[in-house]
């Protein structure tokens, strides 16, 4: 299975921490971010990785070279961050064979069951399917509202008036379609997914809830509840011990 991990942003909420590391090695008890990644690839066979650089790119190339040898890799340069979107149009040949394509925001730590969110967009015939979590602070994430069939039906990101806390997990599951619903007068340098290409899903994606955890380490007091968490559940994590 395939997969793109998008690691090529800078980390400014982690400062000072991410001054001299790259946000997606920065340590959750001693251990890079990305490592959390690799092991949960290896956990359900993904074994085709995209990753994304841009902060610290010889860093994350060096640790890549002695940690992912099993894995094959490609790696997209930026010297400045594309933005998400902007990342998967300039890489759409990695889409290209019409094999499903797991999308994953590296400043995440999760034990999401990935069986489970593969099940759940098969099973159904749109070419999206977006993970959920429930949001503490939604003002600060990309909301979504579903109907009872799982679809979609709106979506803003950032929103200054939430109408609930379902948002963005920022994991994704999609294949070469979703470059039907991408306009080509949408040629912005800068390129976001929950800015440019949700909106445009809107009632033609459904949202999986993710029942496991999911924390956005994107800020230092997330990270030290991460922790935390790591520190006094080290059940959630026995993927890490393989």
């Amino acid at each position: 299975m395939k997969a793109i991990l998008l690691a090529a942003g800078i980390g400014t909420r982690l400062r000072p921490l991410t001054l001299h590391t790259p946000k997606c090695l920065v340590p959750i008890n001693g251990i890079p971010l990305m490592t959390y990644w690799f092991n949960l690839f290896r956990l359900y066979n993904i074994n085709e990785v995209l990753i994304n650089l841009s902060s610290f790119p010889d860093q994350v190339n060096d640790y890549i070279s002695r940690n992912a040898n099993d894995f094959k890799l490609h790696l997209f340069y930026e010297d400045e961050p594309l933005g998400s979107l902007r990342t998967l149009i300039e890489n759409r040949h990695f889409f290209a064979d019409g094999e499903e394509v797991f999308i994953f925001y590296s400043d995440n730590l999760t034990n999401i069951n990935l069986n489970e969110l593969y099940s759940f967009h098969i099973s159904h015939s749109f070419p999206f399917t977006m993970g959920l979590f429930r949001a503490n602070k939604p003002k600060d994430c990309g909301i979504a509202e579903l109907n009872s069939d799982y679809i979609i039906t709106d979506f803003i990101e950032k929103p200054r008036s939430p109408k609930s806390n379902l948002a963005n997990a920022g994991i994704y599951l999609t294949n070469k379609d979703i470059f039907n619903f991408i306009p080509s007068s949408l040629n912005k340098d800068f390129l976001d997914i929950g800015f440019d290409l949700l909106p445009l899903l809107i009632n033609n994606m459904k949202g999986y809830n993710i029942p496991e955890l999911l924390i956005d380490v994107g800020t230092i007091s997330n990270l030290q509840s991460a922790e935390k968490i790591v520190t006094k559940h080290p059940e959630l994590f026995a993927f890490m011990q393989r």
